[in-house]
C-alpha cells in the first residue's frame, strides 16, 4: 500500500523467521527494509502476542512543497476522519501521520512572535492543511 502512495519506494531485504524458533511460525516475516519516498525504514514482525497497537506516540511527517502535494498524501493515506486534526491524520492500519507544508519550518521559527501566533491559531483551526491559509496568517 505504502509504495503506490509515495515516490521512490520499494522493498528491500526480507528475512523470514526459520524452522524451530519458538512462539514464532515458520516462513513469517522476522525482519525486512522497505523504502518510501527515498527513506530507508526497517519492521520486525513476530507470531508471539503484544499488549500494544499504534498509538499517537509515533508519527512520521511528511513534509510538502506545495498544496497539490499535501492534498495527495492526504487524500491517499487519510482513513479515520474522526482523527484528522491539525495536519495530522491516521490510515487504515492505524499510524499516525502529518502532512505539513515544507513553508511551516521556518514560519513557526520566525523570530516574530505575532506571525508564530497567528499560524498556530490557524493551524488549530484546520484538519487538513491549507498551505495558502497559512501564508495568509504568517503575512
Amino acid at each position: 500500500f505504502y509504495a503506490s502512495v509515495f515516490e521512490h519506494s520499494g522493498a528491500g531485504s526480507i528475512h523470514r523467521y526459520p524452522a524451530g524458533m519458538e512462539f514464532d511460525k515458520e516462513g513469517t516475516v522476522m525482519y525486512s527494509e522497505f523504502m518510501l519516498g527515498g527513506q530507508w525504514f526497517a519492521a520486525m514482525d513476530s507470531a508471539q502476542k503484544h499488549n500494544f497497537a499504534f498509538n499517537d506516540a509515533i508519527s512520521f511527517m511528511v513534509y510538502c512543497n506545495s498544496q497539490a502535494e499535501i492534498d495527495h498524501y492526504w487524500t491517499r493515506l487519510s482513513a479515520v476522519p474522526e482523527a484528522e486534526q491539525c495536519g495530522w491524520l491516521k490510515d487504515r492500519y492505524g499510524l499516525s501521520w502529518q502532512i505539513v507544508p515544507a513553508a511551516m519550518d521556518a514560519m513557526m521559527q520566525d523570530p516574530d512572535q505575532g506571525r508564530v501566533a497567528r499560524v498556530m491559531q490557524a493551524v488549530l483551526q484546520m484538519r487538513k492543511l491549507e498551505l495558502a491559509m497559512l501564508q495568509i496568517a504568517y503575512a
